[in-house]
């Protein structure tokens, strides 16, 4: 029961926190209307001064809504308009905290996960790999997040996914294999092995032979190959980074290595990527078979040596098992094998 002079508090408090929040989004959603490579600069600093004055979790929750209104249409958006959302993000990712990226990028994985089950008929889905691929590109998240996406595409190989495998490597396809050159090409391996079996599957062969070709021209390097590739705006867009990242040692350091399948479970395992960030029901934790299996047990074991062990404040089971271990070993090597074990 709460009492009524209580309650009257608490739905004044609930107005005045709603009333603080619809100021901070209108604030956030000006800054974003008027974003642009010229006042990148000023418009990053503002929001800086936000993230100082405002609880963290409202402005990440709010920059993230606006982005994904502004950015997530059923119409294919202009590349430039998302790489200067995206490099607003990186720069703050990099100057505020890295917890900036990582909720924006979780929150962009999900909606894609989602879009990609439920088999839209937009253009959503190439603005989210967009927005992926950009991350990627302005150092928000490692490689490793792009190549499990990529695997998951080829295994399902559909038309819709074969579109989405073109435009995710024409936008990063180089930088991938400047990374990670192996797992390209294991992953190109995989495509041709998966598009040599689909053959009868597609009436128009034309798309399937493209990315094959798009593919071989990636592991050959030859960029030429590649209709409408052009570097150029990305690395325009890097150098005004490296200009407006305040820290000289940001980079590469501060990206996210976290795979597809962390960021779709984060809400049953926790976010290991974020520094005390809390872990709410995970498994690991309440369960009790695993706890069961980590009890140590080494052979039987004298009371003269578990009462040394007492004395001697061994108070863990796997302190006492190793102090058992080393009083009793025969020789060097039988402690190792015991203590492997």
């Amino acid at each position: 029961y709460v009492p009524p002079q209580i309650r009257k508090a608490q739905e004044a408090l609930d107005d005045k926190i709603r009333e603080e929040l619809g100021r901070l989004k209108k604030m956030v959603n000006g800054l974003i209307n008027r974003l642009s490579e010229p006042n990148l600069s000023s418009i990053s600093g503002q929001m800086e001064e936000l993230y100082m004055t405002n609880s963290r979790k409202d402005m990440n929750d709010t920059l993230t809504d606006i982005l994904m209104n502004a950015c997530v249409t059923p119409v294919a958006m202009p590349t430039r308009l998302l790489m200067e959302h995206v490099l607003l993000v990186s720069i703050l990712h990099h100057n505020v905290g890295i917890e900036v990226g990582a909720h924006f990028l979780e929150a962009v994985v999900k909606k894609f996960d989602e879009l990609c089950k439920s088999d839209a008929e937009g253009k959503e889905c190439e603005n989210l790999l967009a927005l992926i691929a950009h991350l990627y590109n302005f150092h928000v998240v490692h490689c490793l997040l792009i190549f499990d996406i990529l695997k998951k595409l080829v295994s399902a190989f559909t038309e819709k996914e074969i579109e989405l495998i073109l435009f995710l490597l024409k936008n990063v396809g180089f930088s991938l294999r400047k990374d990670d050159a192996l797992a390209l090409k294991e992953l190109i391996t995989e495509a041709q092995r998966k598009a040599s079996t689909a053959e009868k599957k597609f009436q128009d062969q034309t798309r399937v032979r493209f990315m094959l070709e798009t593919m071989l021209a990636l592991r050959n390097n030859d960029m030429r190959k590649i209709p409408g590739y052009d570097p150029e705006p990305v690395e325009r867009l890097r150098k005004l980074q490296r200009a407006l990242v305040h820290s000289s040692g940001s980079g590469k350091d501060t990206q996210l290595r976290v795979s597809l399948e962390s960021l779709l479970s984060a809400d049953q395992v926790g976010r290991w990527w974020i520094v005390g960030s809390s872990w709410s029901g995970a498994p690991m934790i309440s369960d009790t078979k695993s706890q069961a299996q980590q009890k140590l047990h080494v052979g039987k074991v004298s009371s003269k040596i578990m009462e040394l062990a007492r004395k001697l404040r061994m108070n863990t089971d796997i302190r006492r098992s190793i102090f058992c271990v080393l009083m009793m070993s025969e020789d060097f090597m039988d402690a190792f094998e015991k203590l492997l074990k």
